[in-house]
Order: structure tokens, then sequence, then C-alpha cells
């Protein structure tokens, strides 16, 4: 007996991630989405969708993939519809109910949040959904760890694999506007069901457990503390950046890239280019805390810090900071990192140390 083609729905938001190494903190709008492309943005969802695809075909043959026409699909799909031009989360939706009716097992779906968001919108959990990371944000507990991981969990879904376990999953978004005003809040919008494989998809986002500030303060203060003069300190977004900020009296961005040399602020809110400008002239260490939940140490609301400045700091270079109980609560995830450049993701990869303390380490493993 001949075996079913199993049917795939791509569904490809091409503006996804456009704000993201500029320094927009998201990418919703066609202002922010101008703005992005004036800055030298570089639309990228459409070749994570190709490194996605070709995972998926590596692992599993006569596999027929069906999308939209043009930038939201691809050219090895059987096309089901056409978006307008310039497309909008509408054609998203749009898509979406034309590849369930069309019979798609699975909707692997390139972008951020608000794409998810779309998406669940459209067929709630009529058909089951995996996100390839190609956004800003990614709070959602949809999205593979890489774009190959999405492939390969994608073909062991469709081929029956029992490793991919359809789980219901948590579809989070966040207020761009308020982001970029420094406020930071996650909302819950619904729940999809998620094909899963262990290591491979993101876990859900966590927060700061109790017990966590006082050790959290304190290591903060120590890094304040030890920076080495003519040596340039780039820190990434988050509640940390800003506590090791305050312990030298200095006044950064919470969500943004901040740059230190000499105990001054020399850099606020960088988007790549600053960036690279920066540590090309002088020595420099990247300090950078773990996604609570997550486990993401690159890749997720700090694509500022590209893979260029990645691999000019080096390796060695990097302090990763955490609390024991976000560590703990990781599992046998671990961590991850997910920059865009398979070569500094292999470069990433490996046992590295992480600052738990003033005077505290754990080595963790990071996955590429």
């Amino acid at each position: 007996m001949k075996a079913e083609t199993k049917r795939l729905g791509l569904i490809v938001n091409p503006v996804a991630g456009l704000g993201g190494a500029v320094a927009l903190k998201g990418s919703d709008g066609e202002a922010v989405q101008a703005a992005a492309l004036a800055k030298g943005a570089v639309p990228r969802a459409g070749e994570k969708a190709a490194r996605a695809l070709a995972a998926l075909r590596e692992g599993l043959g006569g596999v027929e993939v069906l999308a939209f026409c043009g930038k939201m699909g691809d050219p090895s799909a059987r096309v089901v519809g056409e978006p307008a031009d310039p497309s909008s989360g509408l054609d998203t939706r749009r898509a979406a109910v034309a590849l369930r009716d069309a019979g798609a097992a699975l909707l692997l779906v390139v972008g951020g949040d608000g794409t998810v968001r779309d998406v669940l919108a459209a067929v709630g959990d009529a058909v089951p959904i995996l996100g390839v990371p190609a956004g800003v944000k990614m709070q959602s507990a949809v999205f593979a760890t890489s774009p190959r991981h999405a492939g390969e969990v994608a073909a062991a879904f469709l081929a029956g694999d029992r490793r991919a376990r359809l789980m219901a999953r948590e579809v989070m978004d966040i207020d761009e506007a308020a982001l970029r005003a420094g406020r930071l809040g996650a909302r819950l919008h619904g729940f999809a069901m998620v094909p899963v494989v262990d290591g491979l998809v993101q876990n859900p986002k966590a927060g700061q457990g109790p017990g966590e500030a006082a050790a959290l303060a304190g290591l903060c203060r120590a890094i304040a503390a030890e920076m080495v003069p003519g040596r340039l300190y780039v820190l990434g977004p988050g509640t940390t950046k800003q506590q090791v900020l305050e312990a030298l009296g200095l006044a950064g961005t919470l969500l943004g890239v901040d740059a230190v040399l000499d105990g001054k602020l020399v850099g606020r809110d960088l988007d790549a280019t600053a960036l690279e400008a920066l540590v090309e002239t002088r020595p420099a260490t990247l300090v950078v805390s773990v996604m609570g939940g997550h486990g993401c140490l690159f890749g997720r609301g700090n694509q500022q810090i590209a893979p260029s400045v990645i691999a000019r700091v080096g390796r060695e270079n990097i302090q990763v900071v955490a609390s024991l109980a976000k560590l703990a609560a990781l599992g046998t995830a671990g961590l991850f990192v997910d920059t865009g450049d398979p070569a500094v993701d292999a470069m990433l990869e490996g046992f590295i140390r992480v600052r738990t303390g003033p005077a505290t380490t754990v080595m963790m493993r990071v996955r590429g």
C-alpha cells in the first residue's frame, strides 16, 4: 500500500525580526518596519524558513509543503492562496485558515509572538502549530530552539515519532509600545497544540522566583567592582544589567543593550552596527543573563548583539549571569543559543561558566 503523503502548512512573516538588530525591540506596524529598513535591517525570515524546510526534508521524505505564494511561502511549496502586498497579520490569519482547509497536519509558522498569535486566533487548536524563531521577542512556548530544530521536530511529528509529544503550550505577546518605553509585560493569549521534542522546543518563560533578588543584587555589585580599566563592557537587556549600572551610578536602558568603559556609559540602547564599531577598537566583555524558563543566551530579545560581535569578543570573554533558582528551573534542557549564524552557534556550544553569586559559579552546557 502506498504511504500517505504528509502535508505541512508553511506561514512566513516576511518582516519578522526586522526590528531586532537595529534596537527597535519589535517589528509590529508599518512605521516600525519602515524605520527598521531605513536603519539597514535585512529581512531574515525567508532564510530561516529555508533552513527549517531543509532539516525537515533530511528527516522525512515525501512531504508536501503548502503555502501562500511569494514571501509568505517558499518556492518549493504548492500555492493555496495569495497575500496582499505588503502582507499583514490579516494575511497570516487567511493563510492559516486556507492551510487548515487544505488538510495540513501541522502549521510551521516562521515569525515571532505576534505571528503565532494571529495563527492561533484564526484556527485555535484545530491544527497543531510549531514556531520557527524569526522574531524579536518570542516569549511563547511554541517555538523550536532554532530553525533547524524546528525542521527536525516537524519531521518527527509527521513521521509519527513518539518523541514528538503533542502538548498545550502558551501563546504570549508583549505590548511593543510599552516595551520601547522600558515596560516589560507579557499577556497570555491562549494555548496552541504543539509537537514537543525535549531539548528542541523552548520551555515556557519563567519569572524571578522568591529569594533571588538579594543574591542578584550582590552579584551585580561584584560585576561592577571587577570592571577592568580600558576594557569595554557590553551589557545585555534585563534587570541584571540595570543593577550593574545602578552600582556604577549610571542610568542606561532596561531593555536595550548598553556599554560601559572606565566607569562611564559610552553607549546606550545600541544597535548591531554601533556595537560592532565599539568592539572593533578595544578589548571587550559581554555580560548576558539567562532568559528564565527558556534558557536562551543569544537570539531572544538581544539580537542587537549580532553574531559578528560575539565572534569578535570571543567565547572566553562572555560572562553569563543567573540565579541558582533560574538554572534549576531549566531542568535537563540547559542553555541554548540561536544567533542566526551556525558557525557562531557552534563556537558557543559546550560547557560555559555561569555566575550565580559574587563568588559562586556553575558549569552549564550550551546547545546550538
